[in-house]
């Protein structure tokens, strides 16, 4: 039978991820101060690996508090172009000037998971993807922001894979479901082991 599982965030492409893998989940949005733990880990010189999966570690172990029996999953992805992390869109100017910065560039997304039962890891995956991205006219991007900026106005790198912002790129090197913020065969896998599938 398969444990309770936990989705700590409010991403609904991870949730639906979940879902179409057969999944029975809940969703307890982590409350964590992103902001803080990430300034406090960038002022320690910690890498976008690290950043990722502390962050994901944060948000698993804030929901387990409360669910102690539960499998609890944290996620979280970061972008990193040249060693320099790239967040969410505060604006679309912002949107358009990391689009413009991504032109004609490799860039890696960084997810990680990390699952927690009562308060405690119990497993962890940090997965990642090398994306180049064609080299885009600055009207390309503007017109690309404003027809898509509800879709990706809270999505790391202002673009979606799964949607139109696949005409942007020109390679894409590892897992799918990584670029989408869920490492979902690894984790698969791990629930196998543990007996979690009948």
């Amino acid at each position: 039978m398969q444990s309770r599982l936990i989705l700590a965030s409010t991403s609904t492409i991870r949730a639906e991820l979940l879902r179409r893998a057969g999944l029975a989940h809940e969703i307890v949005p982590a409350r964590v101060d992103e902001a803080a733990i990430r300034a406090a880990l960038e002022a320690d010189g910690a890498t976008p690996r690290d950043l990722a999966d502390a962050l994901a570690e944060a948000k698993a172990r804030r929901v387990s508090e409360r669910f102690p029996n539960a499998l609890v999953l944290g996620a979280d992805q970061v972008l990193d172009l040249a060693g320099k992390v790239l967040s969410k869109p505060v604006d679309r100017a912002d949107a358009i000037a990391q689009l413009t910065a991504l032109c004609a560039r490799t860039h890696r997304l960084i997810s990680a998971l990390v699952v927690y039962q009562g308060g405690a890891p119990l497993w962890r995956h940090v997965g990642q993807v090398r994306l180049t991205m064609h080299p885009l006219s600055l009207p390309e991007i503007e017109r690309y922001v404003a027809d898509h900026w509800e879709s990706i106005r809270h999505v790391v790198g202002c673009y979606k894979l799964e949607e139109h912002g696949v005409r942007l790129f020109s390679a894409v090197e590892g897992d799918y479901f990584t670029v989408l913020g869920l490492p979902l065969i690894e984790f698969l896998t791990w629930l196998r082991a543990r007996g979690e599938f009948a």
